[in-house]
């Protein structure tokens, strides 16, 4: 299937699947004591940090119009309500990042995601 077959609530959904892999990984890497895992993970996958990921992205102006119509397309699409701990608003601009991360696994753009999760470490790391 074409990349734009895919609904941006499909491309939102394994976009979130692989980044929470990448997460995962980063935090299986670099922590060893299972109960901050979880912790750690929710640094990178909640949907505020997802979405200040995101806010930060559209700052530095580093995404071509092509990636931003991705990000819109997730941002935008009627969705389930947002979990009773994140604000519409922020629910869906994390929804949006994931879309866009599910556009980028889909194309295979192996390189785009590696540049975009060093820029999110170092931003975490920070």
């Amino acid at each position: 299937m074409n990349v734009n077959d895919y609904s941006p609530l499909a491309l939102a959904f394994i976009g979130d699947a692989h980044y929470n892999m990448i997460v995962k990984r980063h935090v299986i890497d670099h922590e060893v004591k299972m109960d901050r895992m979880q912790k750690l993970a929710t640094k990178y996958v909640s949907a505020r940090a997802q979405a200040r990921i995101m806010e930060h992205l559209l700052q530095l102006d580093i995404l071509t119009e092509e990636e931003i119509d991705y990000y819109k397309r997730g941002r935008n699409t009627k969705a389930h309500k947002a979990p009773r701990n994140t604000d519409p608003v922020t629910y869906h601009v994390s929804t949006g990042f994931e879309a866009l991360w599910g556009y980028w696994y889909l194309n295979g753009d192996e390189a785009r995601m590696k540049q975009i999760w060093d820029l999110i470490k170092t931003m975490e790391e920070s």
